[in-house]
């Protein structure tokens, strides 16, 4: 069977054969990846990645790069084409061309697209000849987001142009917009396809109403190989530390933990968070100062108003060994995003057993066990009543109040951890979600050319 990946990274072994530098983002693929190939001569499926590639690496706009690889013990086949990812609120109609270019020359029986985020996905299901051949397994959805975008912020905050937001013409307001643009796009994607792919009851939900023909399959995603190894230590870790795998724009919700931040303290003072990704409130070189955004400013006033100054360290990008080191040295994972469909940061803190605390928003109730696998709380609702100011104190409280009540019990903190482990060794069981995607490829590459209707299987 020749199947067709469309992702929106280069696999990290491909990237590294091409001299380039490879990404620690989404790790479900290269994943499932890794077992695809070391079974390529059990499964005989021909694998073809196709992928944006810098344009430096192109001689044209319309060049489509492509190298026969091995990789993984497998052989795969890589197709580069150009993009501008860095605007994909932009649809380039080009891009139908470019792969449709990719389809005529590897002629797939199934064309997986991961995510829908990106305008490529669009263009796949423009381009294709039988769009029964198209599967797309949904990631996150820009639409939705978009309704949670500004999560609770001040409007003066929300308002507000710094020098970088004035200089970029990206404020707020503005990246919310770009959010809605995407979902235009990957609505129009969803309804084209003949096969969706998801993980949650949320994303489930808008697949389905999007396009009632589609057949859905339930595919759980396989996390980075190096988590399903070792296991955390209540003793080993800092005492008090909280953990955020990122926090650098308004969903992720950084602004929620730092206002929780002082209930927190007044009972364990020496209470720290510690933060991965990009350092938005970096200040102290010019250079840093300039490229401040609104958010990153607020994210400071906070700090400063509840006397952060020294509680919140920025980590700044790390790898995969890194990511697994600071769960394992933290006393506690948060998830405090305004939305999600089911989080990988959230699935690695459960694989390694530690404690967890997540806000109750999109698709987390499919993969996290409310008072079984941690403590759940009531978090960003788009349907809201009260203002911005009185709902970030709201779900700052409740978020606080989830911390103490999992720091404050540690023999129930120990069977959360247990559990937690359990479930996420069922959800994300490589070798189980490898053959239920090997079931699906049959699925979708023996359709009638018809797409059925709603279907779990």
């Amino acid at each position: 069977m020749k199947v067709l990946w469309l992702c929106n990274l280069i696999l990290p072994e491909i990237a590294r054969e091409l001299g380039l530098e490879a990404s620690n983002k989404e790790g479900w693929v290269a994943g499932l990846a890794e077992i695809m190939l070391r079974e390529q001569k059990q499964n005989q499926i021909k694998l073809a990645v196709a992928s944006p590639v810098p344009e430096r690496l192109l001689s044209s706009q319309d060049e489509i790069l492509t190298r026969e690889l091995t990789v993984q013990g497998g052989e795969i086949t890589f197709f580069g084409f150009a993009e501008d990812v860095g605007n994909p609120h932009i649809y380039d109609e080009g891009l139908e061309k470019r792969l449709a270019k990719v389809m005529e020359t590897f002629e797939p029986e199934v064309i997986h697209c991961f995510g829908t985020e990106f305008p490529h996905t669009l263009a796949a299901c423009r381009a294709a000849k039988d769009r029964s051949r198209i599967l797309i397994t949904i990631q996150g959805l820009c639409a939705p987001y978009a309704d949670a975008y500004e999560a609770d912020l001040p409007e003066r905050v929300i308002k507000r142009k710094t020098f970088r937001d004035l200089l970029k013409r990206d404020d707020i307001p503005t990246q919310k917009e770009k959010f809605r643009l995407r979902g235009i796009y990957e609505r129009e994607a969803v309804s084209l396809a003949g096969n969706l792919g998801g993980r949650t009851a949320w994303d489930r939900g808008y697949g389905t109403e999007w396009n009632p023909e589609a057949r859905y399959f339930v595919m759980k995603e396989t996390l980075r190989s190096n988590f399903y190894e070792g296991r955390w230590e209540k003793e080993k870790c800092e005492e008090h530390s909280i953990f955020l795998s990122q926090g650098d724009y308004p969903i992720k919700g950084l602004h929620y933990m730092l206002a929780a931040m002082p209930g927190i303290l007044e009972k364990y003072p020496d209470a720290k968070v510690y933060v991965a990704g990009n350092k938005i409130t970096a200040y102290q070189t010019w250079k840093e100062k300039l490229k401040l955004s609104s958010y990153g400013k607020y994210l400071r006033e906070l700090m400063a108003e509840n006397h952060l100054e020294n509680k919140v360290i920025f980590l700044g990008k790390l790898n995969s060994a890194q990511m697994k080191e600071q769960y394992l040295k933290s006393n506690l994972f948060v998830c405090p995003s305004s939305i999600e469909n089911s989080p990988n940061s959230l699935g690695e803190a459960m694989l390694l057993g530690m404690p967890c605390v997540t806000a109750d928003v999109g698709g987390i109730l499919s993969i996290f066990d409310a008072g079984k696998d941690g403590v759940v709380y009531e978090g960003f609702r788009a349907l809201k009543q009260e203002g911005g100011g009185e709902a970030l104190q709201r779900i700052a409280g409740n978020l606080a109040d989830a911390v103490l009540e999992i720091w404050s019990d540690p023999g129930r903190e120990k069977a959360y951890c247990e559990s937690a482990r359990e479930h996420a060794l069922r959800n994300h069981n490589g070798q189980e979600n490898y053959l239920r995607t090997l079931e699906v490829y049959a699925e979708v590459a023996g359709g009638s050319g018809k797409s059925g209707k709603l279907e779990e299987t």
